[in-house]
């Protein structure tokens, strides 16, 4: 069925225009009501005898009370000015009064977009989509404990040459390593999403990114002083909302603090793997990040303490570091001069050497810890009430 609304009646060949099935409406109070008593009705044509200021009004009011609706706009003359006004309303198409084909045309046209807006917004509102990757927080509680190269050769190892599709966000802002330990040029990075803020897609998300091998891609963090703080934390969890979309891991390099670009990575993720180094103020920080995990509620099934250079002769036995964490140790990277090496070669050692001790080591715990197990469903519950009580 259309919704025709026309003042003044109007002669019977031009309705029939418009199909066999139109409700008729004195004005564009009508019209809404008409639609509020069809929830399944998706077009109104307003007739030349309404007038283009309210029918505007109305087509902005629709845009986001009923985003299926169509609204094609009937005027005796069309110049630029009103049908870009029109366009920018949400009006779909402005037709010619008289011109009985391009009516008829534009009905078609707007039936079909309603479809497809329709099958959108269901898919959109899908609790279970048909693709949702994992989002994998790497974080330390003190800098210099390997926390970028473990984020890089973690995402290398997921990707496994091209098997899973994995992305790295270097959410370092101001001091980001990630793309120099890969030598990639920074061309595009995270700040050229702030145009995009607030209605980031695909496309846009696409356009951030630096492709690195088969299967992996690098979003890097900014270059420019001063732009770190431009990125606001919501963008942060738009970017990864689009991303999970995209990849089936996105793997997020942090800085060594708890800020709320950090804490909105947290609440989006799957999986914290938590890193330290077998030295005192390492664990000690560890030990003070658990507890403020905790206490922001976040699930601990969802938490790996990663021990890097573990085997470091430095007076502290996996003893002694279970005693300070408290925490079960998920895995142990030993310490290697070759690891220093790739860097410096900007290949990572899963890729360079896949059978070394490190490249094991990190294999076995992506295969163990992330690669194996479905992605826990309730931390998302904690993570909401964290994030609204924070805010």
């Amino acid at each position: 069925m259309t919704i025709l609304c026309q003042p003044a009646p109007w002669p019977g060949e031009l309705t029939s225009s418009l199909g066999d099935d139109v409700r008729t409406a004195d004005d564009l109070g009508a019209a809404l009501r008409a639609l509020t008593d069809d929830p399944t009705e998706d077009l109104v044509v307003v007739g030349p005898e309404a007038d283009t200021e309210e029918a505007l009004r109305f087509t902005e009011q629709l845009r986001l009370e009923r985003p299926t609706a169509g609204v094609i706009l009937v005027r005796e003359y069309v110049d630029v000015v009103m049908l870009t006004d029109a366009l920018r309303a949400g009006v779909r198409e402005v037709v010619t009064a008289g011109d009985h084909a391009a009516l008829a045309a534009a009905c078609e046209r707007s039936r079909a977009l309603s479809g497809h807006v329709r099958a959108d917004v269901r898919a959109y509102e899908d609790p279970e989509p048909a693709h949702q990757g994992k989002v994998i927080t790497v974080f330390a509680a003190k800098g210099g404990c390997g926390k970028t190269t473990i984020a890089i050769n973690l995402a290398a190892a997921l990707a496994a040459d091209g098997a899973h599709r994995v992305c790295v966000l270097d959410l370092d802002l101001s001091f980001g390593d990630v793309a120099i330990c890969v030598q990639l040029e920074p061309v595009r990075t995270i700040s050229d999403a702030l145009p995009m803020a607030g209605h980031l897609d695909t496309t846009g998300a696409a356009s951030l990114l630096t492709s690195y091998g088969p299967g992996l891609d690098m979003l890097l963090a900014p270059v420019t002083p001063g732009d770190a703080e431009k990125i606001p934390p919501a963008l942060v969890g738009e970017l990864l909302t689009v991303l999970r979309g995209m990849y089936d891991f996105v793997v997020v390099d942090t800085p060594a603090q708890f800020s709320e670009h950090v804490l909105t990575a947290m609440d989006a993720s799957d999986h914290h793997v938590l890193l330290t180094t077998p030295d005192t103020p390492a664990i000690k920080n560890l030990r003070i990040a658990l507890d403020m995990l905790d206490l922001l509620s976040y699930a601990r099934d969802i938490r790996s303490v990663v021990v890097n250079r573990s085997d470091s002769k430095v007076g502290l036995s996996s003893n002694d570091v279970d005693r300070v964490v408290r925490s079960p140790i998920t895995a142990q990277v030993p310490s290697s001069r070759n690891v220093p090496i790739s860097i410096n070669k900007g290949t990572p050692i899963v890729i360079a050497t896949p059978t070394h001790p490190v490249s094991q080591a990190i294999i076995r715990f992506a295969h163990e810890r992330l690669l194996s197990q479905p992605a826990p469903a309730r931390h998302k519950a904690f993570a909401g009430r964290r994030g609204a009580g924070r805010r």
